[in-house]
């Protein structure tokens, strides 16, 4: 039940030069005090035009600051529009307050994307325009920013895994994602793989706690869509609940400075890292947050013995 929704995404401080000395006093100090009481000195040629020339120096460097100052919040305007968001992020301070610490150290932004699977096992041409869109999203911060953002799609195969999806087609599908990714620039990892290493464990809902009716009535609904694996569909969003729960804390433990952007709404905080913020995203383009993976609609799940994506798949590769 990978990511249910369907409505319609060294700190590089310079040392001072005064510490290449090591921390001794230079010898031609005292001269130096010497000579700035010296008259002689003060009415030099060219010693009233250095003196008058400190106040705009001091003014540029104060702009200067102010302009490094101002920095994170260029940043931050030029994703945080309505153009990629879907509405108004969880924390927009905290996330501010991610940038900058970005800045600071002048690295890139860091993203993180759920990357799910649906009904197909290869690429199609949905899964690139939300690439594409991504693109576009990391070009507008690069415009202001030139490291730009560092995005991580993490592939939910323990969503799949729980869908019923055959091991084949989750390796067939995101194998044909991360190629696609890379070439444009985007890392990936998989989920499974975060929750072996940080061994996290739930913070919320451990396994028992009854989870809110609200949201088993969400996650039932959209597992009557996708749900595939044993049980009711109900039963499968408790599983999936629960699965949240730790794998939210694998992600935070594991990228604790990102920010954690989804396609989904508000409506499914509880389930995305609580100490993280969360930018809620259009999928590919404004006003549309159908996941690209369960793209299109109609599509027939594949199994080991049988594919139904291979046709769309190689009319997606002749568009490209």
């Amino acid at each position: 039940m990978s990511d249910y929704e369907m409505t319609a995404a060294s700190d590089a401080i310079s040392r001072p030069k005064s510490e290449d000395t090591g921390g001794k006093v230079r010898e031609n100090t005292p001269q130096r005090q010497f000579e700035s009481s010296n008259p002689a000195v003060m009415t030099a040629p060219g010693a009233f035009n250095r003196a008058s020339s400190r106040p705009q120096a001091k003014h540029e460097q104060a702009k200067h600051e102010k302009a490094k100052g101002d920095l994170p919040e260029q940043v931050l305007r030029a994703f945080n529009t309505w153009a990629f968001k879907r509405e108004q992020p969880s924390d927009p301070q905290l996330l501010l307050q991610f940038v900058a610490r970005a800045v600071a150290h002048h690295q890139p932004i860091p993203m993180l994307f759920y990357w799910g699977k649906g009904p197909r096992c290869e690429i199609d041409g949905h899964d690139h325009k939300c690439m594409e869109y991504l693109g576009t999203l990391a070009r507008r911060i690069a415009a202001v920013y030139p490291p730009g953002a560092a995005m991580r799609l993490i592939f939910t195969d323990t969503h799949a895994r729980l869908n019923g999806y055959s091991e084949l087609g989750i390796a067939n599908y995101f194998a044909s994602v991360e190629t696609e990714a890379r070439r444009r620039g985007l890392t990936c990892c998989w989920l499974s793989d975060l929750i072996e290493t940080t061994r996290a464990k739930a913070e919320d809902y451990t396994l028992g706690d009854v989870m809110p009716e609200e949201m088993l009535a969400k996650l039932s609904a959209s597992a009557m869509k996708w749900y595939h694996g044993q049980g009711t569909p109900e039963e499968g969003a408790v599983v999936y609940f629960h699965m949240n729960m730790i794998e939210k804390r694998a992600v935070e433990l594991s990228f604790p400075d990102a920010i954690f952007v989804t396609f989904n709404s508000s409506k499914f905080r509880i389930l995305f890292p609580k100490r993280l913020p969360i930018f809620y995203m259009y999928s590919m383009q404004r006003g549309v947050s159908v996941k690209p993976w369960f793209l299109p609609a109609e599509a027939r799940p594949c199994t080991e013995f049988s594919c139904h994506c291979a046709p769309v798949a190689a009319e997606a590769a002749k568009r490209d």
